[in-house]
């Protein structure tokens, strides 16, 4: 890339980046959502430890007809990294604020087409219009060049990937809204790390954790499963991975995070909260499955399963930081 920048992110090749270890290895879900992902890599690219910024993730709850989809709150960013995100208006053409803001060492999280991202050959390029972040690493907006933080990597796009991510040169009706854009600043206070960071963290951990659901959300989620099961059977595969995704693809990625959260920050003494989110992981996957098959099933044991681990999982959280 040509721009000049004083961010550090520009200097980063998709060829050699190496991902955080959130998104590597033998892990069940190496992509969460795309918000929460994209988050995890800018602050791991600037060598911050974004597993601080993850006890949020145990306050999520069934909201009626999905699960939270959760995303590193902005507090607890400025709180650990003095980093601050919020929204910004999108007033002119998004290649030129994303180059002025990587010259100023920031970025933008941004959402786009994924029709347009060559990292989703294996899903929606070029094949679905699908809505998604990406966070700006460089841009060369002459050469129609663009690096960007996507799901569990560092990737790269030019030409009319370029031009179709940022809508230049479309003939677009009146009623299209400019993207939804937020702007991440890295100067919004102290930068923690070693033991001040680990500090912070679990005071996080203990604020998330007294706001957790007061009921259990499993319980919740079984009784919309079973009104829900008969249709989404007989429905079509668009459907069935749609609600899939809001549903037990969120739970087990974000319970997949807080028990690497865990056992980060509490060590031992986290293992058996840790043990029993990840069999909240384990039966999320299994009950994925049960439902791809588009067979009838009772769904009742399996989700009574997540239920009990979500109950040990918080005693056992409670225990840990009496």
């Amino acid at each position: 890339m040509t721009v000049a920048s004083s961010s550090p992110l520009v200097s980063l090749d998709p060829a050699t980046y190496v991902p955080h270890t959130l998104h590597q290895g033998d892990r069940t879900y190496l992509e969460t959502n795309c918000y929460a992902d994209v988050l995890i890599e800018v602050l791991h690219a600037r060598g911050d430890e974004p597993l601080a910024a993850m006890g949020h993730t145990l306050r999520l709850d069934f909201e009626g007809d999905q699960f939270s989809f959760f995303k590193p709150p902005p507090g607890d960013l400025e709180r650990l990294f003095g980093v601050d995100v919020h929204e910004m208006q999108p007033y002119r053409p998004l290649p030129g604020q994303i180059a002025a803001l990587l010259e100023r060492d920031r970025t933008m999280i941004v959402e786009v087409d994924a029709w347009y991202l060559p990292d989703t050959a294996a899903t929606s390029y070029r094949r679905e219009h699908v809505k998604t972040s990406i966070a700006p690493a460089a841009i060369d907006p002459a050469a129609e060049r663009l690096t960007y933080f996507h799901n569990a990597g560092l990737y790269a796009l030019e030409g009319e990937d370029f031009r179709g991510v940022f809508r230049q040169g479309m003939d677009l009706p009146g009623d299209v809204l400019p993207p939804y854009v937020d702007l991440v600043r890295f100067d919004a206070g102290p930068r923690l790390t070693g033991e001040p960071l680990r500090a912070e963290a679990l005071a996080l951990l203990r604020y998330h954790l007294a706001r957790r659901p007061a009921t259990n959300p499993f319980t919740r989620f079984a009784e919309q499963l079973a009104e829900e099961l008969p249709s989404l059977l007989e429905g079509d595969v668009e459907g069935y991975h749609a609600y899939a995704f809001a549903t037990v693809r969120m739970s087990g990625s974000a319970f997949e995070i807080a028990a690497t959260h865990v056992e980060w920050l509490l060590g031992d003494a986290g293992t058996p909260a840790a043990e029993a989110l990840r069999r909240i992981v384990d039966g999320s996957k299994v009950l994925s499955f049960k439902l791809a098959r588009r067979r009838a099933f009772d769904p009742r044991p399996a989700v009574e399963g997540l239920a009990a681990a979500w109950d040990e999982a918080m005693g056992a959280l409670d225990d840990a930081l009496a």
